[in-house]
């Protein structure tokens, strides 16, 4: 498996999620100090530290979960990707959707979430059952709470095809693009009823290689094809860190 990823993107954002998660906890700790000396003069000051410390903190969080932690995401699917051949390519943030996989299983979109407790899907919604007080405590003020992946499923593919379309040779079809929702936290658990259906393959890691195997065996695209979008997806982009596996 070939791998491209876009270094420089991922150096920048590293350096993003130091900078916020450290200046957030400078204004919280600023905000308190001030609210200490003259509470009733400086509240209003302290309130809009208190504020903006909170904004640079859940900008911290958010950076540090995909940039700022080791293994990083990519380097997660990386490792659960290894052992695919040669006819595949792994793509980190270099088109529309972070991470972005083209090989004869097809052209998937891949959305890691590193989140742990129970997830489930009905009614069409994923959601998170947390382990007690103390994970909804750090749901909100510590960690990244799972969200809306089913919508962002949709958003990652709609913009993926986009920015194909867009780039790609007129005369060429785009395919269709897939999409996995890929939990990366050993602590996770999928619960899901067998009749449900789901916007994407909901998978933990270590299962991910097993559906793309699967995948290829309906032959969903050719070598060549899959070949094609591999060249153009190179060919278009600045200069990467690339790998075999």
């Amino acid at each position: 498996m070939n791998i491209y990823t876009n270094e420089k993107l991922v150096k920048r954002n590293a350096r993003i999620a130091q900078f916020s998660m450290f200046g957030g906890l400078a204004v919280l700790a600023g905000g308190m100090i001030i609210s200490f000396r003259d509470p009733a003069r400086y509240f209003n000051l302290s309130l809009l530290a208190l504020a903006l410390g909170f904004i640079l903190s859940q900008v911290g969080i958010y950076f540090t979960n995909r940039f700022g932690r080791s293994p990083r995401p990519d380097q997660l699917l990386n490792q659960a990707l290894k052992g695919l051949d040669s006819k595949y390519a792994l793509y980190h943030y270099m088109t529309a959707s972070s991470h972005v996989l083209v090989g004869p299983a097809g052209v998937w979109v891949l959305l890691p979430r590193h989140q742990r407790g129970i997830v489930t899907y009905s009614k069409g919604r994923y959601r998170q059952k947390s382990g007690g007080l103390l994970q909804n405590y750090l749901k909100i003020f510590a960690q990244e709470g799972l969200g809306r992946p089913e919508m962002d499923v949709q958003n990652e593919k709609e913009s993926l095809r986009s920015w194909l379309t867009k780039r790609m040779p007129e005369e060429s079809t785009i395919p269709d693009i897939q999409a996995a929702l890929v939990f990366t936290n050993a602590r996770v658990e999928i619960d899901i009823l067998e009749d449900e259906t789901l916007p994407a393959e909901t998978v933990m890691l270590v299962k991910l290689k097993d559906v793309m195997r699967k995948a290829a065996k309906a032959k969903v695209l050719s070598a060549e094809r899959a070949k094609q979008i591999q060249d153009f997806l190179v060919g278009e982009q600045p200069v990467v860190e690339s790998e075999q596996e």
